[in-house]
C-alpha cells in the first residue's frame, strides 16, 4: 500500500483557477457525510483505539471539528484584508486535551456537520473578488487566496479521512 505523506511535510501549489470553486465547495460540503459513512457501524473499541501513539479514529473526527474555528477565522482574515492568516496550534493541543475518545461519536459528527455547514455557508457568500483575495499562510510562508484556503481545508479533510481508512484496515 502507498503510504501517505505526513501533513506537515506536504507542499502545496496554489494554482487552481477560480472555476474550481464549485467543486471545492462540494468537497467541503460532503466531508461530514464521508466521515459518517466511514465510521458507521464501527465498534467503539475500534473507534477509540490508538495506533503507535497516533490519534484514534474518533480523535481524528474530533480534530476535524476542533479546526473549524480556525478555518472560519481565516475566512474572516481574508475578509478583513489582513496580510497574514491566523496561526494554527501546530502542537494540536486542543485535540490532545479534548479527550474525544470519551465523547459520544454521534455528538462529534453532528458538531462537525453543523460547523462545516457554517463554513460552506460563509464561502458561498463570496464573490469572485473575495475568492481571489490573498494573505500569507504563516506555516507555509506562501501567499494564498481564499480559493487556496478552501483547497487546503479540503486536502486536510482528505488527509484525515485517509488516516481513518488506514486505521479501519488495521482493525480487520
Amino acid at each position: 500500500m502507498i503510504r501517505r505523506e505526513p501533513w506537515f511535510s506536504r507542499r502545496f501549489t496554489f494554482d487552481l483557477p477560480v472555476s474550481a470553486v464549485p467543486g471545492l465547495l462540494e468537497r467541503l460540503r460532503g466531508t461530514p457525510a464521508r466521515v459518517e459513512a466511514r465510521v458507521a457501524g464501527v465498534p467503539a473499541a475500534v473507534l477509540t483505539r490508538r495506533w503507535q501513539d497516533h490519534w484514534s479514529i474518533q480523535e481524528n473526527v474530533g480534530h476535524l471539528l476542533d479546526l473549524e474555528p480556525l478555518w472560519l477565522g481565516r475566512i474572516d482574515d481574508f475578509a478583513a484584508g489582513r496580510l497574514t492568516l491566523q496561526e494554527a496550534d501546530l502542537l494540536n493541543r486542543k485535540t490532545d486535551e479534548a479527550n474525544h475518545n470519551a465523547r459520544d461519536l454521534g455528538t462529534l459528527v453532528r458538531g462537525f456537520r453543523e460547523a462545516r455547514a457554517e463554513l460552506v455557508r460563509q464561502l458561498e457568500q463570496a464573490d469572485e473578488a473575495d475568492w481571489l483575495r490573498t494573505a500569507r499562510h504563516p506555516r507555509l510562508h506562501a501567499e494564498m487566496r481564499l480559493l487556496d484556503h478552501a483547497f487546503f481545508v479540503a486536502e486536510h479533510d482528505d488527509h484525515h479521512l485517509a488516516t481513518i481508512t488506514e486505521h479501519l484496515r488495521r482493525s480487520d
